[in-house]
């Protein structure tokens, strides 16, 4: 049975973002839940069921069961769901199998972390290593940056990528979070402030990578029937589409075709569309090298010519195909799952129309790609503000 239309985003909320000293990452990710209530129109008795994402900064083993605790809920559906930070559009596909066979009638998918205030470096350092494969890459002392750094070195090996078409992604970025209000970078930067910032990990400098955010997201999904019914336009999920290849680069078969094809090919599939199709992208911007990959699996431009399709400002307001609109993990926000979150609800705002200074124009179709691990498990999402 397909999915297609069968269940709609009818709410979607943030907590506030950057450095929240007086919050906590459940306090958060409890402003987003709230934010994402009224935004639908609805109350916590309305919500039959919970999806919590992963959190380093909470101590807390059955996350879902204490979100709804905190939250004051009682579901008769509940799941902490753990896959990176792609995790939101796992959880929105749950929430639509759940939907669709009666296991739950509105889901609250929601997640937040304190990151920025409420972890030490050290902190840090020891939740991302768990990434790194304990044999075959923690002993070779492989940070998250020299990680995705092997991929980046790949593509710019085989297809001639290079450092000032990686800067061109946080330049496009920076110039949309510019427009948006809720971002928690927005001076504009240039391809030569990217090239003279400080060396992560080659060829990664610092604004290269993503930010480290305090921030809570949420999004609420329901039945497509019972979306008319609510507050806000019903944003409808078309067509969504899962791929998982491997958790430890070390393990992936190859560094530059990544599971971003496949997953989206069942998207599109579903959502009978094709790139030409989409009128706005959300793609997962972890470090600015994956943006171009994605473009180019997901079938937007040819392999190898992601980084001129940057460059040439293609990806921005305006051009071709925008991207990111609200500044994307480099700009606006990145505290774990939340971060991917942030791509699916911007997508669902775009076709609503709500994005003020950042709106694309006409936009009525758009796709938010989301992975998690070392491109590692990928989701993509195709949403449309018609049935």
């Amino acid at each position: 049975m397909s999915l297609r239309n069968k269940c709609a985003i009818v709410g979607v909320g943030q907590s506030r973002i950057g450095k929240v000293p007086d919050r906590t990452g459940m306090a958060l990710a409890a402003d987003a839940a709230k934010a994402a209530l009224d935004d639908a129109g609805l109350t916590p008795a309305d919500i039959d069921g919970v999806l919590a994402g992963y959190t380093f900064t909470e101590p807390y083993l059955m996350l879902s069961s204490v979100m709804c605790e905190y939250l004051g809920l009682q579901p008769t559906y509940s799941a902490s769901i753990m896959v990176g930070g792609g995790s939101a559009g796992f959880m929105l596909h749950h929430a639509m199998h759940a939907i669709v066979t009666g296991a739950a009638t509105n889901v609250l998918i929601v997640m937040g972390e304190n990151r920025r205030t409420g972890q030490t470096s050290d902190d840090a350092i020891a939740a991302i290593s768990k990434i790194g494969h304990p044999y075959y890459e923690h002993p070779y002392g492989a940070p998250m940056p020299g990680l995705y750094g092997l991929v980046a070195r790949r593509h710019m090996h085989e297809y001639g990528t290079t450092y000032e078409h990686l800067a061109a992604v946080s330049v496009n970025t920076r110039y949309h979070a510019s427009l948006n209000p809720s971002a928690q970078m927005r001076e504009l930067i240039t391809v030569e402030d990217v090239l003279n910032s400080r060396m992560i990990s080659d060829p990664f400098r610092m604004l290269n990578c993503c930010l480290i955010s305090d921030a809570g997201g949420a999004m609420i999904v329901t039945s497509a029937e019972r979306a008319k019914d609510l507050r806000s336009a019903p944003v409808y999920v078309r067509g969504i589409g899962e791929m998982h290849t491997h958790e430890h680069v070390s393990m992936a078969r190859n560094l530059t075709e990544t599971g971003a094809g496949r997953s989206s090919e069942i998207a599109y599939a579903m959502a009978g569309v094709g790139p030409e199709d989409i009128d706005y992208a959300s793609l997962y911007d972890c470090f600015s090298i994956v943006p171009i990959m994605e473009l180019e699996e997901l079938g937007f431009v040819k392999p190898g010519e992601g980084g001129d399709f940057f460059l040439g400002g293609h990806a921005r307001l305006g051009g071709q195909l925008p991207v990111n609109t609200h500044g994307g993990m480099l700009s606006h926000a990145h505290a774990g799952g939340a971060g991917g979150l942030f791509d699916i609800t911007e997508a669902a705002l775009q076709v609503r129309g709500e994005c003020g200074e950042r709106q694309v124009e006409g936009a009525q179709v758009a796709l938010a790609h989301v992975e998690g691990g070392i491109l590692s498990a990928h989701c993509t999402v195709v949403v449309s503000n018609t049935e």
